[in-house]
């Protein structure tokens, strides 16, 4: 068995899990978020935890009971407490401000960029170098962090671009005559 599967999801007060046989819903204070339910992994409920076994001896079965486990802890992460990114922009002029749903960027091109957001996520901006994107899904949140860092990526040589709070650029050295 996965050694994460063994460990159980507490479940919250306030938060509703819903298991059914193709869906699993979870309900909290902060939204509702559904998963579709693995045939590979058994998931029962025991109080106030969820415990996950895999269907048989298959090391697909014994992969996915780990999985099922990490997806259905941060569902319930989310809906309680939700999840969170911070970009940093570095660079002379960049600058980025939010608006509603968008995100406008001045990345340093001769156009500005707009960046439309997905439903279920907020952006803030609390400095014009700062952007803080929320969410309650943990895949969206990072895959619109990693869309918006696409834009201008941190260059190797002065570190200008966007970049995550906690990343390290490594700065090359110029080459010498």
């Amino acid at each position: 068995m996965s050694r994460v599967a063994k460990n159980p999801v507490t479940i919250p007060a306030g938060v509703e899990v819903v298991l059914g046989d193709e869906r699993i819903e979870v309900k909290g204070p902060l939204g509702k978020l559904d998963q579709a339910a693995n045939k590979d992994v058994q998931i029962t409920r025991e109080g106030d935890a969820l415990h996950f076994a895999p269907v048989g001896e298959s090391i697909r079965a014994n992969a996915m009971s780990g999985t099922m486990r990490a997806l259905l802890a941060n569902m319930v992460q989310g809906v309680t407490r939700g999840f969170e990114k911070k970009l940093l922009l570095v660079g002379v002029g960049y600058r980025a401000q939010a608006a509603g749903d968008t995100l406008n960027l001045t990345l340093g091109y001769s156009h500005p960029v707009v960046h439309k957001m997905p439903q279920g996520i907020k952006v803030e901006t609390p400095t014009q170098t700062e952007i803080l994107i929320k969410g309650v899904d943990r895949q969206v949140v990072g895959q619109v962090a990693a869309d918006v860092r696409a834009y201008r990526r941190p260059e190797p040589y002065k570190g200008k671009g966007v970049r995550y709070a906690d990343e390290v650029v490594v700065i090359k050295e110029t080459k010498k005559k």
